[in-house]
């Protein structure tokens, strides 16, 4: 019985030993997401528990705003941006704060590859079918610069002047569809699921389905994932996980996505009964990255400098990850 007893003791040790240090080896890592279709491959990851099967450790924070998630990682508060992180304002922070960002997967949407990204959403009453017909209206937007800017110059782009002929108001995700149905703006240009949200509860609809990808390319990425160099230099090994990690729980959403619908309530403002409704989102991994891919994102970033935001040309390729860069 005393061998027992004392071989049941030093079992318990040995195996409380080898949790403290297993839990001892897991990374934490901080991460910053929007609660948006194109962060699809995040909330894959999550429920697969990927990042734990790589030894990481995640601390996941949520934002409604896609200036803060950028903020989040230029001020070291968060080590990267799964996928969905604003792929302008990356760029715009990166001219401000040169060698801070390296992104590592595009996200959007396309006509070409029938995969919706955003819409422009109006109340079911309404008469708006275009860009043009906002003449004299109100429009809705995500909070922060990129947004703003995108909306200003589909406006130019159909003749309108954004600073006299159309009121842009600023406004969080929650709240696009309620602000459309009140008329408290005339429509909303709206990333998913907002569009799928707005035809599920039958409030709103798309008056345009994909407008960015109409006017600026096609496919279109407004989303990136990213990671912060510093995270980057001080723990390469843990960074090349992470993104073997997104890479990884991006194909298992391209080619599972119906299997994974049901997540997407848990992650997004939409209810369980409207998941079928929604689009699937256009998701590209770092390893699945072509030159195509990244003249999309440089024709995004080219609209930041016609519209003056960008005050300098910037090269995109500069901040796309390579693998020399974990060296």
């Amino acid at each position: 019985m005393k061998k027992f007893v004392l071989a049941s003791i030093v079992g318990t040790l040995l195996l409380n030993s080898s949790l403290a240090l297993a839990q001892e080896k897991m990374e934490k890592v901080t991460a910053s997401w929007l609660p948006i279709m194109q962060t699809m491959a995040y909330y894959v990851a999550l429920e697969e528990k990927l990042f734990e099967k790589a030894g990481i450790e995640i601390n996941s924070v949520k934002f409604q705003n896609p200036n803060q998630i950028i903020d989040s990682l230029v001020s070291g508060q968060a080590d990267f941006g799964p996928p969905g992180a604003a792929a302008g304002i990356t760029a715009l922070a990166e001219s401000r704060y040169p060698g801070t960002f390296k992104v590592f997967g595009l996200q959007g949407g396309g006509i070409k590859v029938s995969m919706i990204n955003d819409g422009l959403i109006v109340s079911n009453a309404s008469s708006i079918s275009s860009f043009k017909d906002l003449k004299g209206k109100s429009i809705g937007t995500l909070p922060g610069i990129q947004w703003k800017t995108i909306t200003r110059y589909i406006l130019r782009q159909n003749g309108l002047d954004p600073d006299k002929d159309v009121r842009i108001n600023e406004i969080a995700v929650p709240m696009h569809i309620p602000s459309v149905v009140a008329g408290t703006v005339d429509a909303t240009l709206s990333l998913e699921p907002v569009g799928s949200i707005a035809v599920a509860s039958k409030e709103a609809r798309r008056a345009m389905t994909n407008p960015v990808a109409t006017f600026i390319a096609d496919p279109f990425y407004s989303g990136v994932s990213v990671l912060s160099t510093k995270f980057m230099k001080e723990r390469p090994e843990v960074a090349k996980k992470v993104v073997a990690v997104l890479d990884q729980a991006t194909r298992m959403a391209n080619e599972n996505f119906d299997k994974y619908r049901p997540i997407i309530a848990k992650y997004t403002a939409i209810q369980p009964d409207q998941v079928q409704y929604v689009a699937q989102p256009y998701l590209r991994a770092n390893k699945d990255l072509t030159a195509n891919d990244v003249k999309s994102y440089q024709a995004l970033v080219n609209v930041f400098e016609k519209e003056g935001v960008l005050k300098e040309h910037m090269d995109i390729q500069k901040i796309m990850l390579k693998p020399s860069d974990f060296k």
